[in-house]
């Protein structure tokens, strides 16, 4: 793994509204999945990855999560932790990267959602996709989901790779075989004249599109999109029945 990589935004700040009523009462990166909150699978691969520092963003109840990310901070649990306070306003994917910026530095970073995981078998995929990474030709660096190894996901797909591994966008009448898992790296410099406040992310990949700059590489394994209690449901069993077999 490059040393170039040891830092990670991971995105939690979302009002969980899909996953109502688990979300009545905890946000959305708080909901158990295997016996863990949501996060900590995140959390935990981040720093088996060596990922060293972390930035989390949080708004609704953003007390829960961050009582606990102090316990797992008083345990010892890697990364070290820092809050991105968004209570006074909720920024999307984009602004709450932008706000968090002074602290992921200059370097490039991962970007991670708090809902997504997945299921892989010898390989890391966190550690090909940093391995992966060349700020040369790239401003993104995008973890793909093949759309049939895709659980709780019944959309149409959201990319094309070329064989280069550029990505283009799927058109409105089109299918395409790949899923975006929520996991990507960023260069600080694709947030260069971005507006001020609330936008998604969507901007400037679009942007780095545009700039033949947004490259893309598929998971090795199954990948889960854990954003309603069916697909919650759907992703225990999945886990429960891989843990019989492997026994």
């Amino acid at each position: 793994m490059t040393a170039e990589i040891d830092t990670a935004m991971v995105l939690a700040a979302g009002l969980g509204r899909r996953m109502r009523p688990l979300t009545d009462t905890m946000p959305k990166p708080m909901v158990p999945l295997a016996g863990r909150p949501l996060i900590d699978h995140t959390l935990d691969r981040l720093a088996e990855t060596g990922i060293k520092r972390a930035l989390v963003n949080v708004h609704y109840k953003a007390e829960v999560l961050e009582a606990h990310i102090k316990a797992r901070q008083s345990a010892g649990l890697g990364p070290q932790i820092k809050i991105s306070d968004e209570r006074g306003l909720l920024l999307e994917t984009g602004g709450g990267v932008v706000k968090a910026l002074p602290l992921l530095g200059e370097r490039p970073f991962l970007i991670c959602n708090s809902d997504t995981t997945w299921v892989e078998t010898e390989v890391r995929n966190l550690e090909r996709v940093i391995a992966g990474w060349d700020a040369a030709r790239m401003d993104s660096l995008m973890l793909l989901a093949k759309r049939e190894r895709s659980l709780g996901y019944s959309g149409e797909g959201d990319f094309h790779i070329a064989a280069d591994g550029r990505l283009a966008r799927r058109g409105a009448d089109e299918t395409s075989p790949y899923v975006f898992t929520g996991v990507s790296i960023a260069d600080p410099r694709m947030f260069a004249d971005v507006p001020q406040g609330s936008f998604s992310l969507n901007l400037v990949w679009d942007r780095a599109i545009a700039s033949n700059r947004l490259y893309g590489m598929v998971l090795d394994g199954w990948w889960m999109h854990v954003g309603t209690p069916p697909a919650l449901l759907d992703a225990e069993c999945f886990i429960a029945e891989l843990n019989e077999t492997s026994e």
